[in-house]
């Protein structure tokens, strides 16, 4: 509108001083916008005519609009020059006081400049984790403590398990550190971690049970007394009373001690979890082990989980299964049994569960209730819970969880039960693709892939009925309270309607998988479902290649992917890795924990390493070379203890499944694996 009126009448110059005369000293043309319209002059005057309700302004002659544009003048200066920014705490020195924040951490998904391996990096300490275990003894906490090590762990967050009742025996003499040269930690790995690390890494690899720092001097009686290896403290009851003060002393030292040896894990040494497994079973001890973490770091999250049982039966059983721990080996047991049970009323006689006091410091906990429901409830109860007679976590409350692995710590939690069942995982068949050695695809069975199908349907059903009659007469010998000198181990069968119990086939969505299963899938006896998060790891652009092909055509991506296998991924659209792999599976083998019910799982070699590096508690470094070929058949039980593992290998000319006596897992070696 303004570029149209170069012929229209000129109007007054407008100004911050009001209209200038013609003639009359400078001209101001250079500075000001180019004439305006009558019309829009007469706007802009009415602008300044009238109030907000519209009624004319008594204003002096000489007031006129004063025009943003009659000042903007354009720089012929040059630019600043750009600082960066620095690491602050912003606007002021104030230190910051609000709470850091709880950060999302998945390896292999939230990667970052900071983080590439998807890791928890230094400078987010307040994503790391202490775990503080409450509970009276027999309570479960130790089982409980060793499978959240074992889902972390295998979720690829460095965790691990520091106990404060092997530092106590050490330092009260009666357990030695093995190695006298080398201490590294107080931790105990439990049966599966031994066993698994042996296997793979051969015995002379097993890490030592060791302690950093041991407490070779304590005042027990107000004095500087010397406390050396070789003299043993009474570990009886009378040890663990309240009322003894020396004692009392000695186990507050112990666990101060052993706490310091987790921060150091969590702030020197890479941890993000540390777990201190303890009883911690009064107020006053746990706000000590408070100060000490806020002392060394305030930044660092607690969480307190409690073990609670109040079922006598169950109770009994845990209390028979701590005859064989290191507190009571070789030992009369009939006197060990009413010395633990006198050592549980003397913590009894102190103890101060979680609640009110939690609530008030606004610190998080979990509790766990643990039952077992007696035959005449089982009789009672509909068949849709019968067969969840036995279950650790069937009560879970929370209080102010914050944070991602609190969170999943809590729902891993509500999963796990120790139902008696069986948990087999095989790869599919022989499929086309196998023969041709390609990766991926979505290829059918061979005829020899559909007769292993056919073999594992008949053997799996043998095993199921022999199963069946082995429980059967395991109750049969069994007693329900333990009697005294009865070896009956925790958690019995007696109440379980084992014929009843269900036999899941889950397989992935793939032809080879499906097809392996369709023996099962015709007998109504089996319940058949596949699962796409249980489909072969995706090559991406290498979908459908060999790895000859794969090493001539991208030699750097071969390189790559044989230097480290565990973080590498397939590059194009869909590629994946293993940690990826593991992230979708998180959800199966929470699900794998928590049904009630046998389980076949017809999957692909990366699904399968895995889940056996779950079940197994194999380290980061053994899991995507474990060896899992063609024709094993890999059986698991879990146990109020760990696992029992059986492993078998299709036998072709018998189309039958041999037993491996003393299996043990292996890292392969093709190079096409």
């Amino acid at each position: 509108m303004i570029a149209s009126s170069a012929t229209a009448p000129s109007s007054p110059n407008i100004s911050a001083n009001g209209p200038q005369p013609h003639g009359s000293g400078r001209s101001h043309d250079d500075l000001l916008p180019p004439p305006a319209t009558p019309a829009l002059a007469h706007a802009l005057r009415s602008l300044h005519e009238l109030d907000v309700n519209g009624r004319p302004l008594d204003r002096p002659a000489t007031t006129a609009y004063d025009s943003p544009y009659s000042r903007s003048i354009a720089s012929t200066a040059p630019g600043s020059p750009r600082i960066p920014p620095l690491r602050q705490n912003s606007g002021n020195h104030t230190p910051r006081v609000r709470p850091h924040a709880t950060t999302l951490n998945i390896p292999g998904m939230t990667r970052s400049k900071v983080s590439p391996d998807g890791r928890i990096p230094e400078r987010d300490v307040a994503a790391k984790l202490v775990i503080i275990m409450v509970g009276l003894p027999a309570r479960g906490k130790s089982y409980i403590t060793k499978k959240i090590q074992r889902y972390l762990s295998w979720q690829q967050h460095n965790s691990r398990i520091f106990n404060v009742g092997n530092r106590r025996r050490i330092a009260a003499g009666v357990a030695k550190p093995q190695n006298e040269a080398a201490p590294v930690s107080a931790t105990e790995p439990d049966g599966p971690t031994q066993a698994a690390t042996i296997l793979l890494n051969g015995a002379q690899n097993m890490p030592n049970i060791t302690v950093e720092d041991e407490p070779t001097r304590l005042d027990l009686n107000g004095s500087a007394a010397r406390l050396k290896r070789q003299q043993q403290i009474d570990q009886s009851a009378k040890f663990f009373d309240p009322k003894n003060e020396a004692a009392a002393k000695l186990r507050e030292q112990v666990a101060l001690d052993t706490l310091d040896e987790l921060l150091d894990y969590l702030l020197h040494r890479g941890g993000a979890v540390g777990i201190l497994d303890a009883t911690n079973s009064t107020i006053h001890r746990r706000q000590l082990l408070v100060n000490r973490i806020r002392e060394r770091e305030p930044k660092l999250g607690i969480l307190f989980i409690e073990s609670i049982c109040h079922d006598e039966n169950l109770l009994e059983a845990n209390m028979r299964l701590k005859l064989s721990g290191p507190d009571y080996k070789d030992k009369d047991p009939w006197k060990s049994l009413e010395d633990f049970k006198q050592r549980v009323k003397a913590y009894e006689s102190a103890y101060e569960p979680l609640g009110k006091y939690e609530e008030e410091h606004d610190l998080q906990y979990i509790q766990v209730l643990q039952k077992s429901r007696r035959p005449q409830q089982a009789r009672t109860i509909n068949a849709l819970t019968t067969r969840q007679m036995i279950d650790v976590g069937r009560k879970v409350v929370h209080h102010r969880l914050k944070g991602f692995l609190s969170g999943g710590i809590a729902s891993y939690l509500t999963t796990f039960n120790l139902s008696p069942r069986q948990i087999w995982i095989t790869r599919h068949g022989q499929s086309v693709d196998n023969q041709l050695q390609k990766l991926g695809g979505d290829s059918e069975l061979t005829e020899r892939g559909h007769y292993y199908g056919q073999a594992l349907y008949h053997f799996i059903t043998q095993k199921r009925k022999e199963w069946l009659i082995d429980q059967k007469n395991k109750i049969a010998k069994s007693t329900f309270p333990p009697q005294p000198g009865d070896h009956t181990p925790p958690y019995p069968e007696l109440n379980q309607e084992l014929d009843d119990k269900n036999f899941c086939v889950w397989t992935s969505m793939l032809k080879r998988s499906t097809e392996t299963a369709e023996y099962f899938d015709a007998d109504d006896d089996y319940d058949v479902k596949a699962w796409e998060m249980l489909n072969e790891l995706n090559a991406g652009t290498f979908e459908g290649m060999t790895y000859d092909e794969i090493a001539q055509k991208y030699p750097e991506e071969y390189q790559k992917r044989s230097r480290d296998k565990l973080q590498y991924i397939y590059p194009g659209v869909g590629g994946e890795g293993y940690l990826q792999v593991i992230s979708r599976l998180r959800d199966m083998v929470r699900e794998i924990e928590r049904i009630t019910d046998h389980l076949l799982i017809i999957s692909h070699r990366s699904v399968c390493r895995v889940l056996m590096a779950y079940f197994m508690d194999l380290t980061r470094d053994d899991i995507a070379d474990l060896d899992v070929p063609l024709g094993i058949l890999y059986a698991i039980e879990p146990k109020p203890y760990g696992i029992e593992f059986h492993a078998y290998k299709y036998n072709e000319e018998q189309s039958w499944f041999d037993e491996l006596p003393n299996y043990k897992p292996q890292r392969t070696v093709d190079r096409n694996s």
